[in-house]
């Protein structure tokens, strides 16, 4: 018989309820931002695997903003140059972005979660993609 020391497991409450606060945020916009404050409160108590979470969590949010404020910029700058018609690829342009910037957001979502319930921390918390 080996003496081997019990893993301990961390609780995954608090990096489930930020990923459910990102999706949410969909609908109202405001727990984006409950969950980036959730994000950097538990972030520094965190034990490795939800740091790793944490990270991530933290990340995405800062991509998608910038994302977000790409597209929207050319989508704003594309409607009033819409009338002289230069502004309609724009405004295709800043969809697009937006669209994509969504599911890739909802997408790093989804992959948390998987990592998350299987008790793994997020393999690659830094990186751009999911």
């Amino acid at each position: 018989m080996t003496d081997v020391a019990p893993v301990a497991e961390e609780d995954k409450v608090l990096p489930a309820v930020v990923y459910g606060l990102y999706l949410l945020g969909f609908t109202n916009g405001l727990t984006f931002v409950v969950g980036l404050i959730v994000a950097y409160v538990g972030r520094d108590a965190a034990g490795p695997i939800n740091r790793s979470h944490f990270e991530f969590n933290i990340r995405s949010f800062w991509l998608a903003i910038a994302g977000f404020l790409i597209g929207g910029a050319l989508l704003l700058l594309g409607i009033p140059l819409s009338l002289l018609l230069i502004g309609i690829p724009m405004m295709i342009a800043g969809g697009l972005i937006l669209t994509a910037i969504s599911v890739w957001f909802v997408a790093r979502c989804v992959m948390g979660i998987y990592y998350l319930v299987r008790g793994e921390a997020y393999p690659r918390p830094l990186t751009w993609l999911i």
